[in-house]
């Protein structure tokens, strides 16, 4: 069995997930998920039940004042995870201190930045929102972004492809393909771009096996990772539609571990 690195994970602290999941759900109506309940110990439950034994873990702020707790929270979870986690902080565009909010991010350890412009309400090409990825690129370190959302125009890959060519050097990481419910548009407009990696998360349970295939060898297994977007979809089938598309050892080695170990700057094995 391969090593599982698994890049798009949503942690909370126990008191508010409930809450927390509750309106994940809201804010994704109708989609067919029998969702976790957003804690640490969950998610190393099941993710190791599967096979998972390393997470990417974030949070994402709705307001300027939740940046500093969360990202304490994430940095907290990390330590404590004996090296089953690699922590992305959060900030938030309308921040009136994003370079205080940055470095303290830095501080703390954390080895990227979260970005969800659609549940933050923002534009993911507005100016606020170029001042972080500024400040990422200039610090070299990676911006996951949830991108795509055929409800909404805040992510959608026009935008993506202004960022991408205005930060040619940032590590960009666009999730669910690079495109949710937009994922031929996003492969057509993003995949020519050498400074995107895509993760696979929220999106075989639309796509199926084919599908999904056709997106695989759209953006090539040396740009994607692996990734479950917990507590959103259990694990074991989101690993088996990979394993069921016959790809080689090598790109699945790459898919499930060396991607991310790269992307994030870990080093080694990742651990």
């Amino acid at each position: 069995m391969y090593r599982i690195f698994d890049a798009h994970c949503h942690i909370y602290p126990e008191a508010i997930a409930p809450k927390a999941v509750e309106g994940i759900e809201q804010f994704y109506e109708q989609l067919p998920f029998d969702h976790y309940d957003g804690t640490v110990g969950t998610l190393l439950s099941t993710g190791r039940e599967a096979g998972i034994s390393h997470f990417l873990v974030h949070s994402v702020a709705t307001t300027p004042h939740q940046v500093s707790g969360i990202n304490r929270f994430i940095s907290s979870e990390v330590a404590g995870a004996n090296g089953a986690f690699t922590g992305l902080g959060t900030l938030h565009p309308d921040s009136e201190r994003p370079e205080q909010d940055f470095s303290e991010l830095a501080a703390l350890g954390l080895k990227g930045v979260k970005l969800h412009p659609d549940f933050q309400r923002f534009e993911a090409d507005s100016p606020k929102a170029m001042r972080i990825y500024g400040l990422c690129m200039e610090a070299e370190l990676p911006v996951l972004v949830h991108t795509g959302d055929h409800r909404f125009d805040y992510s959608n890959p026009e935008r993506i492809a202004r960022i991408l060519r205005r930060f040619p050097k940032l590590r960009f990481v666009g999730a669910h393909f690079g495109g949710w419910s937009v994922w031929d548009e996003a492969a057509s407009l993003l995949s020519g771009f050498d400074n995107i990696t895509v993760d696979s998360s929220s999106s075989f349970y639309a796509t199926g096996r084919e599908k999904g295939l056709e997106l695989v060898r759209k953006w090539g297994a040396d740009r994607i990772m692996f990734g479950t977007d917990y507590p959103m979809w259990k694990p074991q089938p989101e690993i088996d539609c990979l394993l069921a598309m016959g790809l080689k050892e090598d790109e699945y080695r790459r898919i499930f571990w060396d991607n991310a170990v790269r992307v994030f700057g870990l080093g080694g094995d990742g651990a």
